[in-house]
C-alpha cells in the first residue's frame, strides 16, 4: 500500500506544481479489475477504489495496518459512482446503484465488491478512518436522503449537497461523507472557502469529461496554491488549508472528513476578499 505524507504549511509554499501534485493529489485510482488503497498521513486516512469486473474484489488488510483484517480498528465509507453492483459484508449483500453508499462498521471481517455487469461495472470509491466505536453496517440510498440546496446561478455555484454518513444519518465513529452536484452553468464549489483544523477533508472529483478540469485551490488563505484536477482524482486537504475549486464545466465531488468531531457546519470561514 502506497503511503503519502503530505507537506506541512511551511514547506508547501516553495513547491513546484509537480511537487504539489505529488503531495496532495492522488491520480491513479479506478483501474478496471483492481482494488487499490493509499495510506495518507492525515488523521490516518485510507483512500481507495475498487472496480470489479467478472469477479468480486475482496478488501485485503495490509502489512502497514498491522491488523488481522482491514476494519479490525477502522470504519469504511463506500460510494458507487459506476454501474449497479453490490457490497458484501460478512456474507450479507448490499445492492447499490449509482451514487448509493455503504457504511461498513468496525469489526467487519470480510468485505467484497461486485459488479452486476462487467460491461458497465460498479466503481467504488473508498474512504476509511480509525474507529473507536462499533456501529452497524448500513446501506444508504442517496435518493432517499434529503438534499440541501445552496448557491445561485448568478454566482455560478448552484449546487445540491447529499449527506450519506453524518450525525443525523448513518452513524459512524468519526467519518463524515457525502457528495455535491453542481447544476449546469455552475462551476464554483465551496466559495467563499473555509478551513477546519479539527478535521481533515478529502475531495474526490468525478463526472468530468476527459477534456475538462477542475482548478482546486489550496493552501493558507494568504498564501494560496492550486492543483489542476482531472476526472476521478482525489485532493488531500489538511486542516490548515482552504479547499475550494472552479471547473471548466459543472461536475460532482465526494467530500469526506475525519478528525476531532462530526459536526458538518464546524468550519472557520474565509472571505474571498481575504485570499491572496
Amino acid at each position: 500500500m502506497k503511503i503519502v505524507i503530505p507537506a506541512d504549511q511551511v514547506r508547501y509554499r516553495t513547491m513546484s506544481s509537480a511537487e504539489l501534485r505529488e503531495n496532495y493529489l492522488l491520480e491513479d485510482l479506478f483501474a478496471p479489475g483492481k482494488l487499490e488503497c493509499v495510506y495518507v498521513d492525515l488523521d490516518r486516512a485510507v483512500v481507495g477504489s475498487a472496480v470489479p469486473l467478472h469477479d468480486g474484489l475482496t478488501l485485503p488488510t495490509y502489512p502497514e495496518l498491522r491488523s488481522e483484517y482491514f476494519t479490525e480498528r477502522r470504519e469504511l465509507g463506500v460510494l458507487n459512482i459506476g454501474g449497479k453492483g453490490s457490497v458484501e459484508v460478512d456474507g450479507k449483500s448490499y445492492p447499490v446503484e449509482t451514487l448509493d453508499g455503504v457504511y461498513v462498521g468496525r469489526g467487519s471481517k470480510s468485505v467484497v465488491f461486485r459488479s452486476d455487469s462487467a460491461d458497465r461495472p460498479a466503481e467504488f470509491y473508498l474512504l476509511s478512518y480509525l474507529s473507536h466505536a462499533q456501529h452497524p453496517t448500513r446501506l444508504i440510498h442517496s435518493a432517499s436522503e434529503q438534499p440541501v440546496n445552496l448557491g445561485t446561478l448568478e454566482s455560478a455555484n448552484q449546487r445540491k449537497i447529499t449527506k450519506l454518513i453524518h450525525l443525523e444519518g448513518a452513524q459512524s465513529s468519526q467519518l463524515v461523507m457525502g457528495f455535491t452536484q453542481l447544476a449546469p452553468g455552475s462551476v464554483w464549489n465551496t466559495m467563499p472557502p473555509h478551513t477546519h483544523m479539527r478535521r481533515t477533508e478529502i475531495y474526490f472529483y468525478f463526472n468530468l469529461e476527459e477534456s475538462e478540469r477542475v482548478i482546486h485551490m489550496m493552501g493558507m488563505p494568504q498564501e494560496t496554491r492550486h492543483l489542476v484536477v482531472a476526472n476521478k482524482q482525489v485532493v488531500l486537504s489538511p486542516g490548515w488549508s482552504i479547499h475550494c475549486g472552479v471547473g471548466t464545466r459543472n461536475y460532482t465531488f465526494c467530500w469526506g472528513m475525519g478528525g476531532e468531531n462530526q459536526v458538518y457546519s464546524d468550519m472557520d470561514a474565509v472571505s474571498a476578499a481575504e485570499l491572496l
